[in-house]
C-alpha cells in the first residue's frame, strides 16, 4: 500500500521547486540581459527599438536579477532548510521592489504593457514565498 507524504514533506518539496524556479527563471534571465539585452527583451515580446545606453543600462540590470536568482540557487546547492528561509526573506525586498516599480512605471506609461510579466511574477513569487516562510519555513534554523 502507497503511503502519502506528509504534508509538511511535500510543503518542503514545494518549497525547494520553488526556489529552483523563481532561481533558475531570474539567473538565466538577467544572464541573457547581460549578454544579449535586445534580443532578451525581444523574446519578452518588447519590440521598441534600445539605444546603446539604454542596453547597458539593461545590462547593468541582468546582473543584478542574475544575482537575485543565484541567491535562491546557493541555497539550494547548500541544502540547509536555513538557508532556503534566508533566500527567500532576502529576495522579498528586491521582487517588491522590482514589482512596485515596475507596475508603477506601466500605470505612468513609462513602460509598455509586456512588461507586466515582471510584477506578475514578482508579487505572485511574494505571495508564495511568505506563506512558505510562514509556515513551512518558519521553524528553519
Amino acid at each position: 500500500m502507497e503511503t502519502r507524504p506528509t504534508p509538511r514533506r511535500s510543503s518542503l518539496q514545494f518549497a525547494r521547486l520553488l526556489a529552483l524556479a523563481a532561481g533558475s527563471l531570474d539567473f538565466c534571465t538577467g544572464l541573457a540581459l547581460a549578454i544579449a539585452p535586445a534580443t532578451t527583451l525581444r523574446l519578452m515580446l518588447i519590440t521598441e527599438p534600445i539605444s546603446a545606453e539604454a542596453q547597458i543600462y539593461l545590462r547593468f540590470v541582468g546582473a543584478f536579477v542574475a544575482a537575485v536568482g543565484s541567491t535562491y540557487l546557493y541555497a539550494l546547492a547548500r541544502g540547509e532548510l536555513a538557508r532556503l528561509r534566508a533566500a527567500f526573506e532576502f529576495t522579498l525586498i528586491f521582487r517588491l521592489a522590482a514589482g512596485l516599480f515596475t507596475a508603477i512605471a506601466l500605470i505612468q506609461g513609462w513602460l509598455p504593457l509586456p512588461w507586466i510579466s515582471v510584477p506578475i511574477t514578482d508579487f505572485t513569487l511574494v505571495v508564495l514565498q511568505l506563506h512558505l516562510l510562514r509556515h513551512t519555513l518558519r521553524d528553519a534554523n
